[in-house]
């Protein structure tokens, strides 16, 4: 794997903002529009996808990166509870529920991996 020089150039966090980005122009529409409390929480669980890659990246050692992306994989469970609940409750479509949720678990997984990766690498660095 190549080095990668700046958090935007992850594909996680670009995946990650692609659903940050989708879920302010949601809450730009009813019914989220005016569910003020609602609106406020699942556009907090979709940032902080994104964040925690950005912040944990520009600490510059991976175990506190392995850290923050293991906020970010949670924030991302926490994400697809919000869209269940406004699914379940009429407030968004099948079709965005779908899409958004699809985004997430490719989101969580890939995370996952490369979280995977990342422990495996500082593993071998210490058998050196």
């Amino acid at each position: 794997m190549s080095k990668i020089e700046r958090f935007e150039d992850l594909e996680i966090w670009k995946i990650a903002n692609s659903i940050v980005v989708e879920v302010y122009l949601i809450c730009d529409n009813e019914p989220l529009k005016s569910d003020w409390g609602m609106k406020d929480q699942i556009r907090r669980a979709a940032c902080s996808m994104s964040d925690n890659i950005a912040e944990g990246f520009e600490y510059n050692n991976n175990p506190d990166f392995i850290r923050f992306l293991n906020y970010a994989k949670g924030s991302s469970g926490e994400f697809r509870n919000k869209l269940t609940i406004l699914n379940k409750a009429d407030k968004i479509d099948d079709d965005v529920f779908s899409d958004l949720n699809s985004k997430s678990i490719e989101f969580s997984s890939k995370t996952k991996k490369f979280i995977d990766y990342l422990k495996k690498f500082e593993a071998e660095k210490k058998k050196k």
